[in-house]
């Protein structure tokens, strides 16, 4: 139950001679969106590697002007993914909500160069997310609908590994373009702006137009459960059937607990910027720290989602958080440690590989596939909302007391709250006891003698 579900054996299907049969490792709807995701990181990474330098060292920003513009930039985008995941879900059409969301933050790239003051910066930067909020919870599920249950993880896994690509890239790019080039930023932006064009493209031509391109049988799709008559006659889905989902007690243990511990997680952006204080990291090298995080993440990525599928996800998600507070304390207490900078890195790294496509893979399991979008809607938005936040309490932190008290604060916050998140999701279904392809138990296996109940 909750992150621990386990499932059948990934790629396992039952043929139609009776036989057994072993389905593609992922579908080809889940390759597509993952380079047209690994062609947008090129360009968001690209923005996301300089931004934190040019706005403090470039236009003067302080580290709470700062945490509440960053705030915008994570905020935004959590309030307008709701809206996405319900709009796909009820036109029936993911691609279309997700490719309006692409086609709106490619947009903003180009509007970067005309953006000179922190209020131009912090509107086109709320645009920006409110296009990858858009996009966020249909991507998600268009992957979740095109994989069987047993292989979600995995599947999530090989989209964030190609999305990780992109991440990996992007900063590379950006720190070439800084040192080959006078106007430096400007030339980033606009590079980065055809990068993201280029993106939009690949969705209108390769991905699938929705989960109707990935009938049952076809990439290893399980066959959907029947909805009621009502239920397809009304077409769309409704607001109410969208707040209905929040009854489901799996569901609202992931949304609180996603929501808790993305209160005290450090935004990437304030974490670049502690190594940099800390270690004394030069500004030249700045945009190449985000390529220490996504090369783990990308080498991890699929291993961790596999990993999920086997032993269960609540165990991979807490880990994932626990080398997080390990990279929190070692910044606090080991500042002169010569190698700190890539252990933190690495650490990091492993931190988004255990979490970042395990807790979709969960919520898939959940809900239903006509409401798919909403759900992953529902649990993202509320974690991005915990971080947006976090990103205000913790700049304001750092302004006041420094950044060794704000970051032992977040430290403090995330051990407790990893703890109350072990325990509200500590594993409920009695062994045998499988998880039904959209998330509803199956019938359970017979019990031992005294088994757990």
């Amino acid at each position: 139950m909750y992150l621990a579900d386990r499932s059948a054996p990934a790629g396992a299907q039952a043929a139609p001679d009776g036989a057994s049969a072993r389905a593609p490792a992922v579908a080809s709807a889940v390759v597509a969106l993952g380079t047209v995701s690994l062609i947008t990181d090129v360009s968001s990474e690209m923005v996301t590697a300089v931004l934190p330098l040019y706005l403090v060292a470039g236009l003067g920003l302080s580290p709470l002007g700062f945490g509440a513009l960053d705030g915008v930039y994570n905020g935004v985008g959590a309030l307008v993914q709701l809206t996405g995941g319900h709009l796909a879900d009820r036109v029936r059409s993911h691609k279309l909500v997700a490719g309006l969301g692409y086609g709106l933050s490619a947009l903003c790239k180009p509007l970067l160069l005309l953006a000179h003051s922190l209020t131009a910066v912090g509107v086109v930067l709320a645009l920006d997310r409110t296009g990858k909020g858009l996009r966020t919870a249909p991507r998600d599920a268009l992957i979740s609908l095109s994989t069987p249950l047993a292989s979600q993880g995995r599947a999530f896994g090989v989209h964030r590994a190609m999305d990780t690509t992109g991440a990996l890239l992007g900063p590379l790019a950006a720190f070439l373009i800084l040192n080959l080039t006078v106007d430096g930023y400007d030339a980033v932006f606009g590079v980065s702006a055809c990068v993201a064009a280029l993106g939009v493209v690949v969705l209108m031509l390769f991905v699938p137009s929705g989960p109707d391109a990935c009938a049952p049988g076809v990439s290893g799709t399980p066959e959907p459960r029947r909805e009621p008559a009502a239920a397809k006659a009304g077409g769309g889905v409704s607001v109410r059937e969208g707040l209905a989902l929040l009854r489901l007690p799996r569901l609202r243990a992931l949304a609180a607990c996603a929501a808790l511990l993305g209160l005290t997680t450090v935004s990437d952006a304030f974490l670049y910027l502690l190594l940099q204080e800390r270690t004394g990291v030069g500004e030249r090298w700045f945009p190449l720290l985000p390529l220490g995080t996504a090369a783990v993440f990308l080498l991890l990525a699929v291993p961790a989602g596999a990993l999920a599928d086997r032993i269960g996800r609540r165990t991979v998600f807490l880990t994932g958080h626990a080398l997080l507070l390990t990279g929190y304390g070692l910044l606090l207490w080991a500042p002169d440690f010569p190698a700190l900078p890539y252990v933190v890195l690495a650490l990091h790294g492993l931190f988004y590989a255990a979490t970042d496509g395990v807790l979709p893979a969960a919520v898939a399991a959940t809900v239903p596939a006509r409401l798919r979008a909403t759900g992953i809607a529902v649990v993202g938005t509320g974690q991005a909302l915990a971080r947006f936040g976090c990103s205000l309490a913790f700049g304001g932190a750092w302004t006041l007391w420094g950044s060794g008290p704000a970051l032992a604060a977040a430290a403090a916050g995330l051990c407790c709250c990893a703890a109350v998140a072990g325990f509200v999701l500590r594993p409920s279904v009695p062994d045998g006891d499988v998880p039904g392809p959209h998330g509803d138990r199956a019938t359970p296996a017979p019990r031992a003698p005294g088994g757990p109940r």
